[in-house]
């Protein structure tokens, strides 16, 4: 069904393909300006040239509730005085956590005041999910929209969406470019038209599972084209497009035509479609080929979307599969947990506890009418087997609603809750201790859907598509493929109605108000003090983590320790608590230790440390580090870095970054990021140095390598740290201390 070409194609006129050394045309590099994503990404660069760097300003930005606070706090401390560019905040992730008092409405009211002041768009709670609001009021063909989340995806709606940390955000409200190396492009080409029943989520789980392990398209941007494209609707196309985050890839954009064109016109908003097209001779740099009519019913198991089986490999052959997951699960918690999927398997089929339909990926309209049309009728039961729908925005829910959607789902047993993405990061509908979830979420990373391994619990996700969720709720929870089932959809289109939209969002770009003031909370807190980098760098081993990919949901866990996003030091004492419960203890540590040592009171550890390799403390600093073999997959919410600096966190070292994001999260915060050569085996453990000498130096002067020396119990050992693709802008970030710190000695 999916078909992988390494090398570089040229596709001619849209339609056929020629090698890479084809004859008499354009070189790879002249004709990659060919391709949509170069023609929507010169366009807005702010050089406007074809050099292998550009500095991209966006059009529109995103932001939710975990994230907006420190961002405009952030750009406030650094001299913030109105939106320059359309800026949305929605209130879709902390909109039903019980958590912390008052936190929750606190950042909602302070993100208003800010609207106001600085001229704002903001989405009151349990209307939209963000993405969902971005689809519906804010995308523009040929336009970019930069998120402060990872899944910040329009391609599909001929935008290009990028989620990043927050510093980036940041950047573009003090009319600073993200910049980027050029980046390559690779082509998905869509034949075909998928069989009844075949939904979003199967294409998108089969596409990841291709291409993640691999890396193939990693920090690559996505271009969807071919003939299969005008066979899939506008849910379906945003349902695959989501989901390219779970790629690693940078972003996504697809060829547009009518139906891309209908969303525009039932939107209101016609004049901001136009078509997106490949020119006649584009290059590409490697090529992924799907079948839609091969497509068959996915689910992906614990612990990854890639983690991917059809349903039918599932039900021939479950207790091997179920055991496989209960031994990667005693691999990454030890005797911490218990479990026991292998009981699951009753008969010969999987029994799941529980469905879930919700998010960007899940709730949009044609899932939620397939799921009905599926359920009609029927009954989930009253046995332990239970099911919840989230429609991703107030407009679909009234359109389910009036057709008739919604009384079917109600009337089958289904639970519809308003528009709310906590399902997908823990803070809804956590499944009890061994549950088995399946959901039409983007994600089911380890600990994500809520649990906390550390405390002996441990549920776990399967991501599956709608249609196939609902056929399981028709069969008691016993997981089926849509295939299996009989329905016909005979629910009427979506015809979007703006009413709540003009009645209840804040527009206020373009009538910033200065004299408006920003309402705080007693937990929203500013950061706390960030020193600059010193001549030398000695650093302490807090966490070393061997897993092949270490998540951000593990760097910073989501769910309920979201509540604490406005709370720097708050939030930091949840780092790697589901991971490495120790990391933070051990981190405040360091971090009073070299407070001592700038008050010149250097503690005797350090003294001997520095001694055995001939250093000085006064122009060394000390910082805790986190190594892991690949960390950085998942979301983009800046915390997975920023809390590791709150409590003092100088530098990662890692084999490679799984993401830009996380990368860039780092160095917006000040954390070097550091890698090694793969084929050095990393075999020290918390306690040991790092002593790296003139780091600050080495990175204003433009270098990208450095000696360092790791010591250890038994000796000294040289050890090569590599710290390439810095702009001078990131050099200049990383030697000042932070971002903030960066934009404090007027760098603007």
């Amino acid at each position: 069904m999916i078909e992988i070409i390494d090398k570089g194609v040229y596709l001619l006129n849209g339609k056929e393909f020629a090698p890479a050394d084809a004859k008499s045309l354009p070189t790879p590099a002249e004709a990659r300006e060919n391709t949509i994503a170069y023609q929507i990404l010169r366009a807005h660069d702010a050089d406007g040239g074809k050099s292998d760097k550009m500095h991209v300003s966006f059009d529109a930005m995103m932001s939710h509730d975990i994230t907006y606070v420190g961002i405009i706090q952030t750009a406030r401390a650094s001299g913030l005085e109105k939106f320059p560019i359309p800026y949305a905040m929605t209130n879709c992730h902390n909109s039903l956590c019980a958590v912390g008092g008052t936190i929750n409405e606190d950042d909602h009211v302070f993100g208003l005041s800010a609207a106001k002041k600085y001229g704002g768009i903001y989405v009151p709670a349990n209307q939209a999910v963000i993405h969902q609001y971005a689809r519906e009021a804010m995308v523009k063909c040929g336009n970019m929209i930069l998120g402060s989340d990872s899944h910040t995806r329009y391609g599909s709606l001929g935008t290009m969406g990028v989620g990043e940390g927050g510093g980036e955000l940041v950047k573009q409200l003090l009319k600073n470019t993200w910049d980027i190396n050029a980046p390559e492009v690779v082509l998905v080409w869509l034949e075909g038209a998928p069989k009844k029943g075949v939904g979003p989520h199967d294409v998108a789980i089969s596409m990841v599972k291709a291409v993640f392990d691999s890396g193939f398209v990693k920090n690559k941007v996505l271009e969807f084209a071919g003939p299969g494209v005008k066979n899939l609707p506008i849910d379906f196309r945003n349902g695959i497009d989501i989901m390219t985050t779970e790629t690693t890839c940078l972003s996504s954009i697809w060829i547009t035509d009518d139906e891309v064109k209908h969303h525009y016109d039932i939107h209101g908003r016609s004049e901001d479609f136009k078509q997106l097209a490949p020119g006649d001779v584009a290059y590409y740099d490697g090529v992924i080929k799907i079948d839609l009519s091969k497509q068959e019913y996915m689910i992906a198991l614990p612990f990854h979307p890639s983690n991917a089986y059809t349903i039918h490999e599932l039900q021939a052959d479950p207790e091997r599969i179920m055991r496989e997951v209960e031994e990667d699960a005693r691999k990454r918690f030890g005797d911490k947990i218990d479990i026991d999927l292998v009981g699951k398997v009753k008969d010969g089929k999987v029994q799941a506890d529980q469905g879930i339909i919700a998010g960007c990926s899940g709730g949009t309209y044609d899932n939620l009418s397939a799921a009905a049309a599926i359920l009609k009728d029927q009954t989930v039961g009253n046995d332990y087997f239970t099911i919840s729908a989230y429609p991703q925005s107030v407009p679909v829910y009234m359109a389910t609603t009036r057709n008739g959607i919604a009384e079917e789902l109600l009337e089958a047993g289904v639970v519809i809750k308003p528009a709310f993405c906590g399902p997908c990061f823990g803070a809804g509908d956590v499944p009890a201790n061994n549950g088995l979830s399946i959901r039409h979420t983007t994600r089911n990373f380890p600990n994500r859907e809520g649990s906390k391994p550390g405390q002996g619990q441990l549920s776990l996700v399967a991501l599956m598509d709608a249609r196939s969720i609902a056929a399981t709720a028709a069969n008691g929870g016993i997981i089926t493929a849509a295939t299996d089932v009989e329905f016909e959809d005979k629910h009427a289109p979506y015809d979007f109605d703006k009413k709540i939209y003009d009645r209840r969002v804040f527009y206020g770009f373009g009538h910033e108000n200065p004299d408006q003031e920003l309402r705080y909370g007693p937990n929203i807190k500013d950061w706390p003090k960030m020193y600059p980098m010193s001549e030398n760098m000695m650093l302490e081993l807090a966490a070393v983590i061997h897993d092949p990919v270490t998540t951000t949901d593990e760097l910073i866990p989501s769910g309920e320790t979201s509540s604490y996003r406005s709370n720097p030091l708050k939030l930091s004492e949840f780092a790697l608590s589901r991971r490495v419960p120790e990391y933070v203890g051990i981190s405040k540590r360091i971090q009073k230790e070299d407070l001592l040592r700038r008050e010149g009171k250097t503690p005797e550890a350090l003294i001997k440390a520095l001694d055995r390799v001939a250093a000085k403390a006064d122009d060394t600093s000390l910082g805790s580090c986190v190594f892991a073999n690949r960390p950085g997959d998942g979301s983009a919410r800046e915390q997975a870095a920023s809390c590791q600096k709150v409590l003092g966190g100088n530098a990662n070292i890692c084999y490679e970054y799984a993401t830009k994001r996380y990368r860039s999260n780092c160095i917006n915060w000040g954390i070097v990021p550091f890698t090694i050569d793969k084929d050095v085996d990393f075999d020290y453990v918390p306690g040991d140095y790092v002593f790296v000498p003139g780091i600050r130096k080495a990175i204003l002067d433009g270098k990208e390598e450095i000696m360092a020396k790791v010591i250890t119990q038994d000796g000294v050992k040289d050890l090569k740290l590599y710290f390439k693709n810095l702009t001078p802008t990131e050099r200049q970030i990383l030697a000042d201390g932070c971002l903030m710190n960066y934009y404090a000695n007027n760098n603007k």
